[in-house]
């Protein structure tokens, strides 16, 4: 099969440079702030527990999911955003990173068991 470009041939680079727009940001699935350079896809049902649907995150909110939530837990609400922001904790958290810049990132202390 003969190739739409050739390698050799670096014209044909400038068109699609031209083509490459920026995509828009995608907002958090979770906290609903754009997303930056950093994009988790992240399983609400996690995948040992038949997931398959990925949503886009930001690491920390990511973090701050595993840190508040079990396995299970994250089952039973399933895609359901507005559940796991009636936890206290993760309201909280989404309270405080609400101004903070796309990137930011920070340590998250895990939930003790």
């Amino acid at each position: 099969m003969a190739r739409k470009y050739s390698k050799h041939d670096r014209s044909g680079d400038w068109d699609r440079e031209e083509e490459e727009a920026p995509a828009a940001a995608v907002p958090c699935w979770l906290c609903g702030r754009p997303t930056g350079k950093t994009i988790v896809w992240h399983h609400p049902v996690p995948k040992s527990r038949g997931g398959r649907d990925v949503v886009p995150m930001h690491s920390i909110c990511q973090q701050t999911l595993t840190a508040n939530f079990t396995n299970s837990e994250l089952q039973r609400h399933g895609m359901d955003v507005e559940g796991l922001l009636a936890n206290p904790n993760v309201r909280k958290f989404v309270d405080w990173v609400a101004n903070k810049d796309p990137d930011f990132t920070a340590t998250i202390a895990r939930k003790q068991r």
